[in-house]
């Protein structure tokens, strides 16, 4: 490899600009076959001893074959990336790695490409004491443009098992068409690397597993449909007339007539019925299923992507890090002289930091409390303006709230994360890993609450603390909003729809595209009249920007789909159809518009595992106090078990009569209002033994669940038995191959008759290394003499 050029997959650019000319250069860089061979073994490359012979069978794919049924989600992808048993690369064992006779091919390409970014990274190019090291810090103060590997160059038409392994992707895996196939995930892996590959991954087994509660969900939201018509209470409030006279919903509203609103209550209906109880215990169930089995096939994709035992070395300090550490210090492990910065000093960073998050979480929460007041009045002016709105102002007032809310979300998500960002670089974290670590945290802790405040705010904040006539409770002077008319599950349902698409619609990252798009065009301009080279075609493509948006959105959506699902059904439904349309959209974006970054191995999704199992428990809690007290199940089943099981009355029951100074106020003309209390606006006894009920529940629910999920937690171990063969088979091939001392098989017979001979006559004075070699397999002979002597000599 030193006497010819790499293949251009092989070699890894750094564009700089002559501020003077105004010019962008371009060095192509690779390694020649000892420089790989030796940070190859620095770095703890492993190399293939024999491949595998068993096929990979995705779980699907097994079920299907198991029933005898075609598989829909099947494609012949040529060329897949065959499997090896492999072990950490040594160069003094070269010979007994498969393919070590071919230079060109031993190595494959993202190997490569980890050697000369190790290189690099490592390589100082100034004041080692002032941090001077490595092209991280060169790209961040800006004294080089970019450094990236070069995207595999288009071959004309040719048959499909000769494609490059990028054209692979775009026909097998971004094209719209493979929206309903299982994803390649080797060629990904092979391409881009362990990271990227396990996000593709994990993004694929979600959006699978989302295929089941979808189809659940949908029966659940028809099944709504036929209690529309089946429903005694739905029955009740659209046939009731004149007969429950309802008190005003604002201080200038008239009464109202409780059959107006017998389309709401049926749509209600939809949301919030028994089916909901069902559901919202399967998918707590589904979610801790969910996350076992992802670590299933977790340590399967590790292991085969030879990642099960991948220990981070001793990582770098970032480049800003380095540039902005006061002192240095002497590294216990490297034993070199180091960027230190003072752990109290950054113990009290992050507790500022913690100030800064309280402080934006208040603002959230002032926002919210501001979007509240919007809503009632809003709905007070829509009402006064005698317009065609006037009887849906409580409709229109709920709706564009929820709009007004979503762009609060996304404006104070921009805002964050760009705070997120300056706060993690101020808190001075040494490497990169634990910089990422802490900026997720950040960002997350504000996302979960920026996101889940409104619909938690709904879900169990919003109506319970109106008051009753005469004694209504207040906000800055306005009175407190209370649920819409076909309850609380139907506005959060609302609010959930709006931020789930509104936010795929209304994505900032829009923005961005457009942004670096137009930095596109700018650079095409400066080669428009010349030959573009691979290395200039790449640099005009945009930087791929890491896999946090991408992991955050889908987390967030995660949420959604457990937390809050007893309201809204259907929320898997969208969260699927969304994912069909996620994965192609990245794959495009990484394949034909990211230029190609260099690989990370990985063992896993990381911080975002822990973060996915933080939410399943919430989910449990958010669900179980969903039905006890915003849905209308748990009164239900006790009307029927206490008053009539057809739950012929519920209307009535669940309604109160305004008290009698408020009635004597207003022309001794009495109201209903939504209550369990007396004349004199006192909670009756049967709102203590429903508190009591709703509270056994939320108990119940949740330590059934957990309790269940801890029994699959058990049941389904973390490693399949078949991989653990494999690693143990992996392990035993590692130990033979790179083992020390081989004694051949001639030698131990030359061996083995001297020491017959010298036992025979008695010659004791043999070496001891003799005896050593042979002991155990001379113990096993019948000569007695042999036997005796080797028991003497203690072996």
């Amino acid at each position: 490899m030193t006497s010819t050029s790499p293949p251009l997959s092989f070699q890894l650019v750094i564009s700089f600009i002559l501020q003077t000319k105004n010019k962008i250069c371009f060095v192509l860089l690779s390694a020649p076959w000892n420089v790989l061979c030796y940070y190859a073994e620095e770095i703890s490359l492993r190399a293939p001893l024999q491949v595998v012979t068993a096929p990979n069978i995705d779980w699907s794919e097994h079920i299907l074959s198991q029933l005898s049924l075609p598989n829909p989600m099947a494609q012949d992808v040529p060329n897949p990336p065959p499997d090896y048993y492999t072990c950490q690369f040594k160069t003094n064992k070269l010979h007994r790695f498969l393919g070590s006779d071919n230079e060109e091919t031993f190595f494959k390409t993202t190997q490569r490409h980890q050697v000369l970014y190790e290189i690099l990274a490592r390589t100082p190019y100034g004041s080692v004491k002032q941090g001077e090291v490595g092209i991280d810090r060169l790209l961040t103060e800006q004294v080089l443009a970019a450094a990236y590997p070069l995207h595999e160059l288009p071959t004309p038409p040719v048959p499909p098992e000769s494609l490059s392994l990028r054209q692979i992707l775009y026909r097998y895996w971004a094209q719209w068409s493979c929206w309903r196939r299982y994803q390649p995930l080797d060629h990904i892996r092979e391409y881009f690397g362990e990271k990227i590959a396990l996000y593709f991954a994990w993004l694929g087994f979600y959006t699978g597993w989302l295929l089941p509660a979808a189809v659940v969900g949908t029966v659940i939201f028809l099944f709504g449909f036929w209690l529309m018509s089946t429903d005694v209470p739905v029955k009740e409030v659209c046939n009731s007339g004149g007969t429950f006279v309802m008190c005003p919903l604002c201080d200038i509203c008239p009464d109202w007539n409780y059959s107006s609103i017998c389309f709401s209550y049926k749509a209600g209906i939809l949301f919030d019925n028994g089916g909901t109880v069902f559901f919202s215990i399967f998918m707590s169930l589904w979610a801790v299923t969910f996350l076992e089995y992802w670590k299933r096939t977790s340590s399967v994709l590790t292991h085969r992507w030879d990642c099960s035992d991948f220990q981070e070395m001793e990582e770098r300090p970032r480049p800003e890090f380095t540039a902005m550490a006061p002192m240095t210090m002497r590294n216990p492990v490297t034993g070199a002289e180091e960027p230190y910065f003072p752990e109290n000093k950054r113990f009290n960073r992050i507790l500022t930091g913690c100030m800064v998050i309280i402080v934006m979480l208040t603002g959230v929460f002032i926002f919210l409390i501001a979007i509240i007041l919007y809503r009632t009045i809003i709905g007070i002016l829509i009402y006064k303006s005698n317009s065609i709105f006037s009887n849906l102002a409580g409709r229109v007032a709920s709706l564009t709230g929820s709009v007004l809310n979503l762009l609060v979300i996304l404006m104070l998500s921009k805002v964050y994360t760009a705070l997120a960002h300056i706060l993690t670089r101020w808190e001075m974290h040494r490497t990169q890993t634990k910089y990422e670590d802490m900026f997720v945290l950040k960002v997350f802790i504000f996302q979960f609450v920026n996101f889940y405040s409104s619909p938690v705010y709904i879900a169990f904040f919003k109506g319970r603390f109106v008051g009753y006539p005469g004694k209504y409770n207040t906000l800055f002077g306005v009175r407190n909003e209370d649920c819409g008319a076909g309850g609380c599950l139907i506005e959060l349902a609302q609010e959930l729809l709006v931020i789930m698409v509104g936010k795929q619609l209304l994505s900032p990252h829009l923005k961005e595209v457009k942004e670096e798009n137009g930095e596109k065009a700018q650079r095409e301009e400066q080669v428009e009249d010349e030959e573009i080279f691979p290395w200039e075609t790449d640099y005009q493509l945009l930087v791929c920007g890491g896999l946090f948006d991408e992991y955050l959105e889908m987390v967030i959506q995660f949420g959604f789909i457990t937390i809050f699902v007893a309201a809204c059904p259907l929320a898997p439904l969208f969260a699927l159809m969304n994912n069909w349309i996620e994965i192609r959209l990245d794959a495009q974006k990484f394949v034909t518009e990211y230029r190609r970054p260099v690989v990370e191995r990985a063992q896993g999704i990381g911080i975002w595992l822990p973060i996915l199992q933080f939410i399943t428990h919430m989910a449990v809690l958010s669900n179980a106090f969903l039905i006890a007290f915003t849905s209308s199940f748990l009164p239900r089943q006790y009307y029927r078990y206490t008053r009539d099981r057809t739950l012929s009355g519920f209307v009535n029951f669940t309604l109160a009569t305004s008290p009698y100074n408020y009635t004597q106020q207003h022309h001794n003309i009495s109201c209903r209002y939504r209550g369990l209390r007396d004349e004199n606006g006192e909670y009756l006894p049967e709102y203590f033994h429903l508190l009591a009920v709703r509270l056994s529940f939320v108990i119940i629910f949740e330590h059934v669940v957990f309790f269940i999920g801890r029994m699959i937690d058990l049941m389904v171990p973390d490693i399949p038995e078949e991989v653990e063969l494999k690693m143990k088979r992996e392990h035993y091939m590692a130990k033979e191959a790179l083992a020390e001392n081989q004694v051949s098989k001639c030698c131990l017979y030359f061996c083995s008759v001297l020491v017959f001979i010298t036992v025979k006559f008695g010659l004791f004075q043999c070496c001891d290394l003799c005896f050593q070699v042979v002991g155990k397999t001379m113990i096993s002979n019948d000569d007695e003499d042999l036997s005796s002597t080797l028991r003497y000599r203690g072996l």
